[in-house]
């Protein structure tokens, strides 16, 4: 089978729609709202959408990998949006060396759990 994909964008939920929203806008996603309930959440040629659902089970086991290029010029960024000041249950865990790469860890307000990532060359 031969795909002609264009993109794959996941669906995420959230416990407090307005304020996952203004937390994806300040990690540097473009945002679209696409209707009251549901907006995509862009950078570069990636996307995935944001709905105001949240199921408890579902949200504390979803987990979303974005590669970068630098892990250490991403978590630098990252520590210097104060978004554990700024979001009562976001989440910061520092790099980890592992032995396909480097990664470093955030939970966004409603429990997903991003994994930002740079591969072994």
């Amino acid at each position: 089978m031969e795909h002609k994909a264009r993109s794959i964008r996941p669906f995420i939920g959230s416990k407090d729609f307005e304020v996952s929203r203004s937390f994806y806008r300040d990690l540097g996603f473009t945002e679209t709202v696409l209707g009251k309930d549901l907006s995509v959440f862009e950078t570069g040629s990636n996307a995935f959408y944001l709905q105001n659902y949240y199921n408890k089970d579902w949200v504390d086991n979803t987990m979303v990998f974005m590669e970068v290029e630098n892990v250490e010029e991403f978590w630098g960024q990252l520590l210097a949006l104060n978004l554990t000041d700024k979001y009562k249950d976001v989440r910061l865990v520092p790099i980890k060396n592992l032995e396909w790469g480097r990664e470093c860890f955030v939970h966004d307000p409603s429990g997903v759990l991003w994994h930002f990532g740079a591969f072994n060359k």
